[in-house]
């Protein structure tokens, strides 16, 4: 996922207008709205801020990390990095159903 689209779903997620951010980042909504709409690169140092202002973690910003949390981050393979970047874009249903394919699989493997 690209850093815009989760700048947006932090913004919204925190039921936050382009105005109230581009406010705590010191610039306009138009010139915020861009950074949104990947028009604009963000600056390094509003990426921080806005990683302090939502309580994420940089990695998260970027798309290099699904969890919010620099704690909760774990270095991992890219390959596993790969499956769980698929696994978060599945339903809950399909989760379901891939958890429950993965341990069938485990289970012939096993014997």
């Amino acid at each position: 996922m690209a850093y815009y689209q989760r700048i947006r779903d932090l913004r919204e997620d925190a039921d936050k207008t382009q105005s109230e951010i581009a406010e705590y980042l010191g610039t306009t909504a138009q010139y915020y709205g861009k950074y949104e709409k990947g028009e604009r690169e963000i600056p390094f140092s509003r990426a921080i801020q806005l990683a302090e202002y939502y309580g994420v973690s940089l990695d998260y910003i970027s798309g290099r990390s699904v969890s919010k949390k620099e704690s909760e981050s774990i270095m991992l393979p890219e390959d596993h990095k790969a499956i769980l970047n698929l696994y978060s874009g599945l339903t809950e249903k399909n989760k379901g159903k891939l958890e429950f394919f993965a341990e069938q699989l485990l289970e012939r493997q096993r014997h």
